[in-house]
């Protein structure tokens, strides 16, 4: 597999500052030796770097940063569509949430001239289908979901060009458990499926990440994975500025990247929400590291 990496420095899209170390902190724990190691190529690391937040004004107070956060989501869209046209994974290493708007774009772009859609798994705290209508606090990293879908602010709901990235039916939002009540009618009046965590506990990881992989799947060119790490119980990821309690296990979170590379469906794959800043010793970076191994074929035996 041709692996081409961008690592995307911004922490505007968030509350909290410092996501903007996170591609550094996966690079430190091993990611390209360990990707090499099961057999990968990396055909080049590029990196998208922003103004700080010292550099740059607020602007709206309900889309904050947005003719920043635009322009790097921009630079990652053309990023992520010359790496599919050549063949190559998208593995975009962020930053904040906010620039999965670019990364999905970018790649829908690709696919929609090859007459097909992406289905996209959201690993994710978080629906993330705020506006600057329904958000409680500006930040556009609660947004992305829904600008992918046709709502929120035009020069993001626009990247990918000819209408909105995503299609709902092809899109599965997966261990939410902090849901904006702003948001929720926007979620239900699109019909993304959204398998909570009291559902997943019910219900059991296995069968629910099965069904979700069915639903991305089906009529579509393969499945992104979108993995926003305070997915994962902030026991085993610390380094998270929007830790909630109660969220997937280290080893749920492995299995959900293990079966996403056992359907041989992967087309992309995002890492976000990392903060050095907050976490013990790098314990979220090395997760991270595993995760994305895991996404890209490392098994136990």
């Amino acid at each position: 597999m041709k692996i081409s990496i961008t690592n995307v420095h911004l922490d505007l899209g968030a509350g909290r500052r410092g996501t903007d170390m996170g591609p550094s902190a996966i690079h430190v724990a091993g990611l390209i030796p360990g990707l090499e190691a099961l057999g990968h190529r990396v055909t080049g690391v590029q990196s998208v770097g922003t103004l700080s937040q010292e550099a740059t004004e607020i602007g709206d107070p309900t889309a904050r940063f947005l003719p920043v956060i635009h322009a790097a989501c921009e630079e990652i869209a053309d990023l992520t569509e010359a790496a599919c046209g050549a063949g190559q994974i998208p593995l975009v290493l962020g930053g904040d949430h906010a620039q999965a708007a670019g990364t999905i774009a970018g790649m829908a772009r690709h696919h929609r001239r090859q007459g097909t859609e992406i289905g996209v798994l959201w690993v994710d705290a978080h629906t993330d289908m705020n506006t600057p209508d329904s958000t409680p606090s500006g930040n556009i990293h609660g947004m992305p979901l829904a600008c992918l879908l046709g709502h929120g602010p035009d020069v993001l709901t626009e990247l990918a060009g000819g209408g909105p990235a995503l299609k709902p039916e092809n899109v599965v939002v997966f261990g939410a458990r902090d849901v904006d009540s702003t948001e929720i009618p926007l979620v239900k009046e699109l019909g993304v499926r959204v398998y909570t965590m009291s559902e997943i506990d019910a219900r059991g990881t296995a069968v629910c990440i099965r069904e979700a992989l069915d639903i991305v799947l089906d009529g579509t060119a393969g499945v992104h994975l979108s993995f926003d790490l305070d997915g994962v119980d902030p026991n085993d990821a610390p380094g998270v500025g929007t830790p909630v309690p109660g969220g997937l296990s280290l080893r749920e979170s492995h299995l959900v990247c293990e079966m996403v590379a056992k359907s041989g469906k992967l087309l992309g794959m995002e890492m976000v929400e990392l903060n050095p800043t907050l976490d013990l010793a790098n314990k979220t970076g090395k997760l991270a590291v595993w995760l994305i191994h895991s996404a890209m074929g490392k098994s136990i035996l």
